[in-house]
């Protein structure tokens, strides 16, 4: 794969004496996506300091037709940040790596300005410093860039509450195919001047553009935070608490996750450090956290009073409410951790669907019932954002069968899963993004016109197709 070499002096010159490489060593971790499902090649990363040098890259790109992939902190999971796939021409790699600057906050637009390669949990931090809140939060926050957030409309664990990235973000700077800078870094609530053209390029995956800054919206940091390990009988159990919890607790709910029992034996059994917080074993568990502005006692004792009403209901058969910081943390990290565990329990196959909250029961029944037909003894480990009705319905191999016939299996899960999310007026991508994972199957379930929509917006802002070509759909 190699570049013509004035074209690359071009580029080279373009991103400046620190913002390339060709190293091989230090290519290696840009070209893989952690699961191991996708691996590239690229002739070359470039990693501009500014939004000019972007700008100058993309120029020079646009005119050879050299094709480009955006990368935040690659810690995506449909492959959509690996360049070389598939590919017999040469993709070049550029990183948002050197776009670190915080570049305003003001305060009282609870509002900050930010590079698109600044980490998410630096974003965090430095809200917190004015005593603020930016409420994006995820397992990979310590390595995952908010461009790239951005770039696949990062969900997490606090969506319930504040939603997506799309409800965060405010304005944006992106650098467009033709080098050209779309800036539109406004910090306002409301703003009717015509298309909210921002929103084409969340959730994009680089598609569209380069984002280079992003204007975010912040809140008032919570003065107290409860967290509640809550037993229950079946999924039905977790949506009647969910409801009766957002009767009485409305928007002070952060997050409600549902966590099945087989995921706590898996954590349990390959974290030596995890401990399940029950002396007794239940079938299914909710994590719920709600937080506030008010006094800690308060907010504890709301809690309290919502796991007692609870309980009574019939609704919660048991239930840990966390005494302290660290104890938050044990809780939350037996659902970090799911993942990771499937890891020692063999070959598993994920999915990141969505259904309204009130058919979560029903598609649970009836995917075990499917999945189970196809491939007997198979160990689904369904678990997620319950709240905002985001399940990551992950299929464990069975004990005894190999891993590789197992995995040979994924097309046939993906369809039986996938086309039961969309059946029940849901969504077979809830937070992950589309990438090269799943290409095929949104041309499979998405509907002729709404393809056709993307398709024209891709050719109107990328005619040349060269922004992450292959990526989300072709063209």
């Amino acid at each position: 794969m190699e570049l013509d070499k004035q074209v690359l002096k071009e580029l080279k010159d373009a991103a400046g004496a620190s913002g390339w490489t060709d190293d091989p060593a230090t290519l290696e971790p840009h070209l893989a996506e952690w699961r191991g499902l996708f691996h590239g090649a690229t002739p070359i990363m470039l990693a501009p300091a500014s939004t000019a040098e972007a700008a100058a890259i993309l120029r020079i790109c646009n005119t050879h037709r050299i094709p480009v992939v955006p990368q935040g902190g690659n810690t995506g999971l449909a492959g959509g940040a690996i360049p070389g796939q598939n590919s017999d021409q040469p993709q070049v790699l550029l990183s948002a790596s050197r776009l670190r600057k915080i570049r305003a906050t003001d305060t009282d637009n609870y509002a900050m300005t930010v590079e698109a390669g600044c980490v998410l949990a630096e974003v965090q931090a430095a809200a917190a410093e004015h005593e603020l809140l930016f409420p994006l939060s995820l397992a990979a926050e310590g390595s995952c860039q908010i461009g790239g957030n951005i770039a696949t409309n990062a969900g997490g664990t606090n969506v319930l509450r504040y939603g997506n990235t799309r409800d965060l973000v405010l304005g944006l700077e992106v650098v467009l195919p033709d080098g050209s800078v779309f800036d539109d870094l406004k910090a306002l609530r409301k703003d009717n001047t015509g298309y909210d053209l921002k929103q084409l390029f969340i959730g994009a995956e680089g598609t569209l553009g380069f984002i280079t800054a992003a204007t975010l919206k912040l809140f008032p940091a919570s003065r107290s935070r409860a967290t509640a390990w809550l037993a229950v009988e079946s999924p039905q159990a977790a949506v009647n608490l969910y409801t009766r919890a957002r009767q009485r607790i409305g928007d002070q709910m952060v997050a409600f996750e549902l966590v099945p029992r087989l995921a706590i034996e898996m954590v349990v059994k390959a974290m030596p450090a995890s401990r399940d917080p029950m002396s007794a074993a239940h079938e299914w568990y909710v994590l719920l956290e709600v937080g506030s502005t008010r006094e800690q006692a308060t907010m504890d004792e709301q809690l309290t009073e919502l796991l007692a009403d609870c309980m009574e209901a019939g609704l919660v058969s048991d239930g840990v409410i966390a005494a302290s910081d660290a104890q938050q943390s044990e809780l939350w990290s037996l659902r970090h951790n799911i993942s990771e565990a499937q890891k020692h329990a063999g070959a598993s196959i994920k999915h990141d669907i969505s259904v309204p909250v009130s058919r979560i029961p029903e598609f649970l029944a009836v995917a075990g019932e499917r999945v189970r037909a196809e491939v007997p003894g198979i160990r689904p480990v369904p678990f997620g954002h319950l709240g905002d009705g985001n399940l990551h319905y992950n299929l464990s191999q069975p004990e005894g069968m190999e891993e590789q016939t197992f995995l040979d299996m994924w097309d046939r899960l993906n369809e039986i899963v996938h086309t039961l999310a969309v059946e029940m007026d849901g969504s077979f991508s809830a937070e992950h993004g589309i990438g090269s994972l799943k290409v095929d199957e949104l041309e499979r379930l998405g509907s002729a016109v709404e393809l056709e929509l993307m398709r024209s917006v891709k050719r109107a802002i990328d005619p040349h197709n060269i922004m992450n070509p292959g990526k989300v759909l072709r063209v």
